[in-house]
């Protein structure tokens, strides 16, 4: 899977621009606040329906204008595709000119995998940060999952509001909005745990790799949400506490993974380098299971994160990394020796290919 070529109009500090993509490594470099990263956000646009830098479609709106146009031709195995995202008083996706109702019929088309200095929160932050990691895998290889997880995000901000808003609570009421908590969470867990599954049939010997044989990682997925009975049984032991407090205090929207080296949890007792070595082998992990999956390799986005390895974690970072389209953004250019590279200089929404 590659991305040959990607037109912009209007996003964010772009007016125009058009582009071909070299099908292996692709580095745009440049000073900050240039645009590089919104490259990497137009593609990711493209792939996923929405930024990962914000939740307001129209900042992605050049300043003063009043929409915005991201066209991508790509690639896979098997067929060309042609992907338009506009966004004005409301966002359009078209696959092949032919305008999407569901997003669950947009994911999977373009499949990335994405790195940026804010990854390492991953680990670092809190739980929704491990549970947003997994949600956008899942997502892009199991379309079905974003529309149960929507559901279940509904039906939640329901009970929600009925615990806080209701007066006389009534148990036969909020036994509907249970059921079909435990319903939805069921799915999501299942899917959930399939795929930290997958991550953890791979991700040791990625790691063992990265690290040199000198850490050992492990990777668990914590849930009370097992089963529907197990859930069920945990929504009437909150009940209490839960219209105490007015919102739902347990269920699949509170899941968390860990992630240990040498037996000790990275989050509490990891250094700087051994975070960005287990986020790493996180992220390798989520590119190899999609490949399992879909039988090609993703397209693998780089925000400035080259910078953040020191050049014997880059070293193994790129041998793990294989017939793989990547799109690099930097301050400088990067030295990749024996690599096929094309070089895109970035100035205030201007890009120069560097001949």
């Amino acid at each position: 899977m590659w991305i040959d070529e990607i037109k912009i109009n209007n996003f964010r500090n772009y007016k125009n621009a058009e582009l071909k993509l070299n099908k292996n490594i692709n580095i745009f470099y440049g000073e900050n606040a240039q645009g590089k990263t919104n490259i990497i956000e137009a593609i990711y646009l493209s792939s996923i329906g929405k930024s990962f830098r914000t939740n307001k479609d129209k900042e992605l709106i050049k300043f003063n204008e009043e929409n915005c146009k991201v066209e991508i031709n790509y690639e896979k195995s098997d067929r060309r595709g042609n992907i338009i995202v506009e966004i004005g008083n409301k966002k359009n996706i078209y696959i092949n000119k032919i305008r999407i109702k569901k997003l669950s019929d947009f994911l999977g088309n373009i499949n990335v995998v994405i790195f940026t200095p804010d990854d390492i929160n991953i680990l670092k932050g809190g739980p929704e940060n491990r549970r947003k990691f997994l949600d956008v895998m899942i997502s892009q290889l199991r379309p079905k999952y974003m529309h149960i997880y929507s559901m279940y995000k509904k039906t939640l901000e329901e009970r929600n509001a009925y615990l806080k808003n209701t007066q006389n609570i009534k148990d036969d009421f909020l036994e509907i909005y249970d059921e079909k908590l435990a319903e939805y969470g069921c799915e999501i867990y299942n899917y959930r745990k399939e795929f930290i599954e997958k991550i953890k049939n791979k991700i040791k010997k990625i790691h063992n790799n990265i690290t040199n044989d000198k850490e050992n990682i492990e990777i668990n997925y914590i849930s009370n949400c097992e089963n529907k009975g197990a859930y069920l049984n945990l929504l009437k032991q909150r009940k209490k506490l839960d219209i105490i407090k007015g919102y739902t205090t347990k269920g699949i929207h509170r899941d968390d993974f860990s992630v240990l080296i040498n037996g000790l949890p990275v989050n509490i007792y990891g250094s700087q380098g051994q975070h960005r070595s287990a986020v790493l082998s996180l992220k390798i992990s989520e590119l190899q299971v999609i490949y399992d999956e879909i039988g090609e390799n993703p397209i693998l986005l780089l925000d400035d994160f080259m910078s953040e390895l020191d050049e014997i974690r880059r070293k193994n970072f790129l041998e793990n990394i294989k017939d793989t389209q990547i799109i690099i953004t930097c301050t400088d250019k990067i030295n990749l020796k024996n690599k096929n590279v094309k070089f895109f200089n970035v100035k205030n929404g201007i890009l120069i290919e560097d001949i």
